[in-house]
């Protein structure tokens, strides 16, 4: 069978979802990391066999996906697909050639079918812990920041790279983690090769040849189309974060023409000296899905429809940072921009674009144990007690057993034309707060408070989305280091038409001593860590919000101050 019905196209796409989609739920149900398992950070997807993503599974996040779906091109830049053979697995976890930062591993698999390679499974999980400084914006260099391997072979025919995996575990502070999420990316790229086999033969395909050309030309077609209902103009909109040392000014220019949507960066800050930084494909990631929010939702999220959307940065600004610049908290910065894309398209669509949001995730790295810095601490007396509920420190000038670990957690989302903004919800990464249960039972760690923050959302017609208080401490009253790259607590999310601002966030011990977003710092015996996460921007006149949503506030208490 050389061709393909539009029918059996149809059926075949929504086989090929089912495909990439269980790729994904092999590798949540394998992983060893939280981030993986309970917070869904990840990207699954399928490559024709010149390396083009055909299709990307449900389960994942736009930072992952979309700059996965060009990462592909570097590895077969490495490795020409003639030059690999069965049982080859690649990976890297190169910022430049990957997702962005370190703590991404992508993992490239070829499938073969009569002694061809005829497509390619990919992979992208983020890893608790690469090594050198730990997850964390303190690094002046990439060198500083972890562990850094090329392109290179995982299994080369079937076998292990023993080496590689030695030099993995001997860097990181978690090996067991480590190995076994490099595992479960070989074994999701697997279990995608094996249900693309079964399609293939139960259609009578001898590859994805017929079914490849009609997903990319009828995408690209979508994408032309929707694209063609935009006027042809320029656009420019920009938005100052809190950065590291110094504010940073995200600076947008928005075109369409010839049918593309294309995306300048033009004016943005120059590369900034700690790991906020963002390579130029986790910026093109996002920026893309800026876009793809409101143009083109529908259409399948692929190499042909996200080619409509060009995105430049200059060379050497914070938006395409050179290496060896560090950039482990590029999410800092990256996940602020479809705020600014789309604050450029609400000047092309008017009434359809909410206001900002929370944007970055707020993900805390919690660490413990010998070789933190934390034995001066551990020996000295607490502050002062969490509080009555709770045990009195109880120092012993011992760190306590070793733990590294990533909780994600969100702030509001802002409101939307028509509706109040989503509270505590991740926008744009799309990934699921963890749950308290499972750092809980995974670390020393303990959650004295999870709680809405009233009055965090900004006021409207329709209302921001709050953001919640989280309160942290050591389960035996030990010190412990808390690694923060948080945005917005200085510079808050901005509401729409008229709309109010959502509260900033803010970040603070439970001795009154106030952190700043960025950095590392200890929490001393007895004292606990505490993070107000921002809420999201109000849309529209806030005298117009409608009277029984008033009361529903008041009832609620989310209008508190």
């Amino acid at each position: 069978m050389t061709a393909v019905t539009d029918l059996q196209a149809q059926i075949l796409w929504h086989r090929l979802i089912a495909v990439v989609e269980e790729q994904a739920q092999t590798l949540i149900r394998t992983a060893f990391s939280t981030t993986v398992r309970e917070a869904g950070d990840l990207s699954a997807g399928v490559f024709d066999d010149q390396g083009r993503m055909l299709a990307q599974a449900v389960t994942g996040t736009p930072g992952h996906v979309n700059a996965m779906a060009a990462s592909v091109g570097a590895f077969l830049r490495a490795y020409p697909l003639d030059s690999l053979s069965p049982g080859d697995v690649l990976v890297t976890n190169d910022p430049w050639d990957g997702t962005g930062h370190l703590n991404d591993f992508t993992v490239v698999t070829p499938v073969f079918r009569a002694g061809r390679a005829i497509a390619l499974f990919a992979a992208t999980t983020h890893i608790a812990d690469v090594g050198g400084l730990g997850f964390g914006p303190q690094g002046r260099s990439v060198f500083e920041e972890g562990l850094l391997i090329p392109i290179a072979k995982l299994f080369d025919r079937g076998r292990l790279n023993d080496t590689l995996m030695a030099i993995v575990r001997a860097n990181v502070r978690d090996p067991v983690a480590a190995e076994g999420d490099l595992y479960s990316l070989a074994a999701c790229n697997r279990t995608g090769a094996e249900r693309l086999a079964a399609m293939l033969d139960e259609f009578g395909l001898a590859d994805l040849g017929p079914v490849a050309e009609q997903i990319l030309v009828r995408s690209d077609a979508a994408m032309r189309a929707e694209i063609a209902r935009l006027p042809q103009t320029r656009v420019r909109h920009a938005m100052r974060i809190d950065g590291h040392d110094a504010p940073l000014d995200l600076v947008c220019t928005l075109s369409v023409a010839d049918e593309t949507i294309h995306i300048d960066w033009t004016g943005s800050s120059a590369q900034a000296p700690r790991g906020v930084n963002v390579p130029l494909t986790y910026t093109q990631a996002y920026s893309a899905f800026g876009v793809r929010v409101l143009i083109g939702a529908a259409v399948p999220n692929n190499h042909a429809s996200l080619a409509r959307v060009v995105t430049t940065a200059p060379a050497g600004c914070v938006l395409n940072a050179q290496r060896p610049a560090p950039v482990s908290a590029r999410h800092a910065i990256g996940q602020m921009l479809p705020d600014v894309v789309l604050g450029c398209l609400a000047q092309l669509l008017p009434d359809r674009v909410p206001a900002e949001g929370a944007g970055c995730l707020w993900n805390p790295v919690l660490l413990g144990g010998p070789g933190q810095g934390l034995e001066v601490a551990a020996g000295a007396a607490p502050t002062r007690a969490p509080g009555p509920a709770r045990r009195a420190g109880r120092p012993t000038g011992d760190p306590g057993p070793a733990f590294v670990i990533n909780p994600f957690h969100t702030g509001g989302m802002g409101a939307r034309p028509d509706r109040d903004g989503l509270d505590c919800t991740a926008f744009p990464s799309g990934v699921r707060s963890t749950p308290v249960e499972i750092y809980e039972a995974t670390a020393p760690v303990i959650v004295w408070r999870k709680e809405f923050r009233p009055g965090s959302g900004g006021a409207g017609r329709f209302r921001g989305g709050m953001g919640q208080v989280m309160e942290f401490g050591h389960a035996d009253d030990r010190p412990f280091a808390v690694s923060r790259m948080f945005d917005r607590l200085v510079h808050a999310p901005r509401g729409r038409a008229g709309g109010g601002d959502g509260a900033p966030g803010r970040a603070y011990l439970s001795d009154g001593t106030e952190l700043s977003g960025m950095g590392r710092d200890v929490v001393p015996a007895g004292v606990t860590f505490v993070m107000e996460t921002p809420g999201g921007g109000g849309y529209g006149d806030p005298a117009e919000r409608a009277a029984d949503a008033v009361a529903r506030d008041a009832r609620d208490g989310v209008a508190e101050p």
